[in-house]
């Protein structure tokens, strides 16, 4: 957030320092991320221990671990620097190629038989082009020189922002942690394979958010607080739109997937409607506090937020303990479900309080109209003349169906409710 100004201003000295400063925290982080790796090589392998021998445990976790190194060491500061000169289509560009690179990889090897370290290695690898390329790039066409930059320069609320990262990190890996101690590996097979439709749908929805906390940090950096209202109002609209079709047809449509996902494979029921329901509602919880989140972030209120992120912490580990011993990874469920609810209040609180200077019932209206999309969806979808989820086209013919009648309701339901931003969107 402190890039958007400088940028603005084409202050190039101050871009410097701060690029500077900011590589020498994410560095230090990297060695702390360093400590936390061999801490966790001397305990998770003792919960897997009748699965997986030691060794393979800790070298696995190693092996896995450098590529998260690398972005932390090389690439990360470079990265905020493309997203805060609104030039994610760079950040994206490579990445798409990344993935490709190691997608077709991973095929290759699979296909003769490589074991896991070696893919997995191959595979980090080739992540690791990602932070260096990066690194390259805004050094190379950007005129960025961090040699001149002052040595002594201080970043305000860089130890509030670390500890908000500390803070996600942890919440984001509660669920599978806990699943780990307290349930066996096959619920960890369970979870992973439903959290591996989640993943690609948070990524869609990351696709929507790309590019929008540099837009925002600019206008309240050069002060366009009815500007940025303005903005921010339309696009609440336009984002909750794509999240009512998204997660309204993944509620629907997850189970059915991992059902036929999962054919053939007998060894745990994959077969989880009630914690597929859950775990979707979770993370659309997730998306729809994401506005706000990148509101905070643009304004830089890390220290006013800070609380906040670790009592969702606190709140997620203490219920997903107390539930998952009698509901298993529902019971865990359950628990994000309620610590991110808690945060997504918190957000909306502060940024329409402190940034936007307008009353939160702006924002909760907008919320309420995507229950009552979703429900309505989810309602109306049981009437559709579903075939049987027996192969992959069938679902995918299912899939169709359910997006159609999604769109169609949350465009009807918004064009009536939100009619003058809903012209103001066609008319862009």
């Amino acid at each position: 957030s402190v890039l958007y100004k400088p940028i603005s201003d084409n202050n190039e000295k101050l871009i410097n320092n701060i690029l500077k400063t900011s590589e020498k925290f994410f560095r230090l982080i990297s060695f702390i991320f360093i400590l936390y790796i061999i801490l966790l090589c001397f305990v998770y392998p003792f919960f897997i221990s009748n699965s997986f021998n030691f060794i393979f445990s800790v070298s696995l976790i190693v092996i896995i671990a450098v590529s998260t190194f690398a972005e932390y060491f090389f690439g990360i500061t470079y990265c905020l620097f493309l997203q805060a000169k609104q030039k994610n289509y760079i950040v994206s560009i490579v990445q798409i190629i990344v993935y490709i690179l190691s997608t077709i990889s991973i095929i290759l090897l699979a296909q003769i038989g490589t074991s896991i370290h070696i893919i997995k290695i191959v595979s980090g690898l080739i992540f690791i082009i990602r932070p260096l390329l990066l690194n390259y790039i805004v050094k190379k066409y950007y005129k960025i020189n961090l040699k001149k930059a002052d040595n002594d320069f201080q970043l305000k609320q860089k130890w509030d922002g670390l500890a908000q990262h500390i803070a996600y990190v942890i919440h984001s890996n509660t669920d599978i942690t806990i699943i780990t101690i307290f349930l066996n590996l096959l619920e960890v097979s369970v979870y992973s394979i439903y959290y591996l439709v989640i993943k690609g749908i948070k990524s869609i929805m990351l696709s929507f958010l790309n590019g929008i906390d540099a837009s925002f940090g600019e206008m309240i950096a050069k002060g366009e607080i009815d500007n940025l209202n303005s903005k921010f109002n339309m696009y609440e609209v336009m984002y909750f739109s794509v999240c009512s079709v998204v997660f309204s047809s993944t509620i629907i449509l997850i189970t059915p997937f991992v059902k036929i996902y999962t054919l053939g494979i007998t060894d745990v029921n994959y077969t989880r409607y009630l914690f597929g329901y859950l775990l979707v509602v979770s993370e659309y919880i997730w998306a729809i506090r994401q506005p706000y989140n990148e509101l905070v972030k643009s304004s830089g209120h890390f220290k006013e937020t800070r609380l906040g992120a670790w009592i969702e912490v606190l709140i997620n580990i203490f219920l997903s303990i107390i539930l998952v011993i009698k509901y298993g990874i529902v019971g865990v469920a359950i628990g994000t479900i309620f610590a991110m609810g808690i945060r997504m209040i918190e957000f909306i609180y502060h940024t329409n309080k402190y940034i936007l200077n307008r009353n939160a019932i702006k924002s909760l209206k907008k919320i309420l109209v995507v229950i009552i999309e979703t429900a309505i969806i989810c309602y109306l979808s049981r009437f559709l003349p579903y075939l049987d989820n027996v192969s992959y086209v069938k679902w995918f013919f299912n899939g169709l169906m359910t997006c159609i009648l999604s769109f169609i309701i949350v465009i009807g339901i918004n064009s009536i409710i939100y009619k003058n931003d809903m012209k103001m969107f066609y008319m862009l």
